[in-house]
């Protein structure tokens, strides 16, 4: 088996379920050393042990991402327990959804924290690091290392989508941050991209028949799901004709965490079996 990342550390938001989880496995697979994260400690446990299981190398960092010392920790997880940063993957998040004149402050304010303040402050904290380790391997003659970043964004925030107005700022957001930093982290040798998902099956959205599933965000019980029906007929629009699978997703982001996209910048995927909004 291959293993392009190799002695790379890399950080992954969300990193305990669904999409995020996947993401993880398939780093580790490859040779990264990875830190998980969920607001659930068991279940950032549990996949960082089942990446042990298999070989690789994890370790669980739990905690809610928009907490102000969540992003500090994190990057500090990744050099105390593996000497270094090479990889960041902004993957956290959910929805929560309504009409404009619906939305209250506190869903629009939540709802940008996780989306677009949480990674800027990861990044801001990773900045340092990568500086330091840049001007070090330059110094020592050390062949260029690409580092790389990619955030999570949504055809929501490409094209918008009713009833999803505080999600589509965010993450049309997103794409503002990731090609600013691209400019500005140039010269670090940085590449930073997005990954734009369509519809993909997780949690977040299937929901039994009654529409009835919720998760539970900071002691909040967020309602999420689609209903069955609505979920097969948005897959009619879809020109694959289905929604994604959380591994097929973590493809995407996979795309450009390897080698092969190392001269590969600001740019945004979308990751949607075709559809784009």
């Amino acid at each position: 088996m291959t293993t392009p990342l190799a002695g790379r550390v890399a950080l992954v938001t969300g990193s305990g379920r669904g999409i995020g989880r996947e993401i993880a496995l398939k780093l580790a697979a490859a040779g990264a050393s990875v830190v998980v994260n969920d607001l659930d400690k068991d279940v950032a446990e549990q996949t960082a042990a089942d990446i042990a299981a298999a070989g690789g190398k994890a370790t669980a960092c739990a905690g809610s991402v928009t907490d102000p010392g969540f992003a500090q920790r994190f990057v500090d997880t990744a050099t105390d327990t593996y000497g270094g940063l090479h990889v960041v993957v902004n993957n956290a998040g959910y929805t929560w959804d309504t009409v404009v004149q619906k939305m209250t402050d506190e869903q629009w304010d939540d709802i940008l924290d996780v989306h677009l303040k949480a990674p800027f402050r990861i990044l801001r904290a990773a900045q340092p690091v990568i500086s330091a380790a840049v001007k070090a391997e330059r110094a020592a003659g050390v062949p260029r290392v690409t580092r790389k970043v990619v955030n999570i964004s949504s055809v929501a925030g490409t094209a918008g989508n009713a009833g999803q107005i505080n999600y589509s700022s965010a993450k049309a957001g997103v794409t503002g941050l990731t090609r600013t930093l691209a400019k500005e982290w140039g010269r670090y040798d940085v590449t930073v991209n997005c990954v734009a998902f369509g519809l993909i099956r997780t949690r977040l959205t299937e929901a039994p028949a009654d529409g009835d599933a919720s998760i539970d965000v900071d002691g909040r019980q967020i309602k999420v799901g689609v209903n069955p029906d609505l979920l097969a007929r948005l897959e009619t629009g879809i020109p694959l004709g289905r929604a994604g699978t959380p591994a097929e997703a973590a493809g995407a982001v996979y795309l450009f965490c390897q080698p092969e996209s190392d001269y590969v910048s600001g740019q945004v995927v979308v990751c949607g079996g075709g559809f784009d909004g």
